[in-house]
Order: C-alpha cells, then structure tokens, then sequence
C-alpha cells in the first residue's frame, strides 16, 4: 500500500513539474540568474565598456520573451537589473531606471510582434521601435520632468551597441528555438 501512495506520489510531482506553468518559472528564474551572470561574463573577458557594447542583459530579455512571453520577460528584465546592481553596482544608479524600463519595452514589443511574424523581423522591429520609444522615454525624463541622465544618448547607444544587435540577431533566434523545443514548448 505504501509503494502505491508513493508512486503516486511521484507521478503527481513529475506531472507538476513538467507542466507548463512549472516550465515557465523554472525558465524564468534560470534565465534572470543569465541576465544577472552574462554581463559580468562580458565584462570580465571584453573589459568595462562590454555592457555598452555587447548589450548583454537584453539577451535574457529577448530569449525570455520568445520562450515564455511577456510577464516572463519583463521579470527577467527588472530581477536582472535589480539584482546585478544590488551584487556589482552595475547598471550605476543613475542608469538602472533607464535601463529597467528599455528592458521593459523590449520585453512587450518582442512578445507582441512575435505573435505576429516571424522571429527575425519581430527582433528587428522591436529593437527598432525600442529605441524609439526609449528615446521618448529619455527625452520626457531629461526634458519635461527634469531628471538627471546618464550621459549617453540613443543614437550613441546603438552606435555603441552595434556588435551587441548583431549578436542578438544571429544567436538569439537559434537559442530561443532550441529552448522551445528542449522544453517542448514548440507545440
């Protein structure tokens, strides 16, 4: 009788752990531990301008997006940005909230465009419109509410993150769809 209840048992949390919400968390927190870790990786191997220049925390945001949707992401973004300020004071405290809301953006655009084409052109779109709307966010944050900025405008950011979007376009897509399908999520 005990062997029974314990199969049971086990059958009851293989079934919880291989359902979707389970799967959903799970790639949640391991891909915020990436954003957290992936650009103190750049960092360490490329120096201290990697940030800027590889755009590493989007990377979790972009995948996290593709996978899981956008309630994953934009977790992924404000854990990621949170956290690896609190343990390495990177984003400085005068970036994190302008980085906390691109992310954000990011994280709904992908999603939405995603549902809608194909995952290149949903990249592409979004890091576009992105930008776009992360420079209204700059310009009403710096001109119409007075707050301090960062130093660095749109236009040097992509300039700057140029090696970072092509990375994201080549690796992003593959890694998403291999997650998708390592988890079965594909459908």
């Amino acid at each position: 009788m005990e062997k029974v209840e314990n199969r049971k048992e086990q059958k009851s949390l293989v079934e919880t752990l291989s359902s979707t919400k389970a799967k959903h968390i799970t790639g949640t927190i391991l891909l915020s531990g990436i954003g957290i870790a992936l650009p103190r990786i750049f960092h360490m191997l490329t120096g201290s301008s990697a940030g800027t220049t590889f755009l590493p925390m989007h990377i979790a945001v972009f995948i996290s997006a593709l996978v899981f949707g956008a309630l994953s992401a934009s977790v992924v973004a404000g854990s990621s940005i949170v956290f690896s300020y609190l343990l390495t004071g990177m984003p400085n405290l005068a970036r994190l909230p302008y980085m906390l809301i691109e992310l954000m953006i990011y994280a709904v655009l992908l999603n939405g465009f995603n549902k809608k084409c194909n995952v290149y052109v949903s990249l592409i779109v979004t890091i576009i419109l992105g930008r776009i709307f992360y420079g209204g966010v700059l310009f009403v944050a710096i001109n119409i509410l007075g707050l301090p900025t960062y130093g660095i405008s749109v236009i040097q950011s992509i300039q700057a993150g140029l090696p970072g979007i092509v990375l994201q376009l080549v690796c992003v897509p593959f890694i998403a769809k291999v997650m998708k399908k390592g988890i079965h999520l594909d459908g």
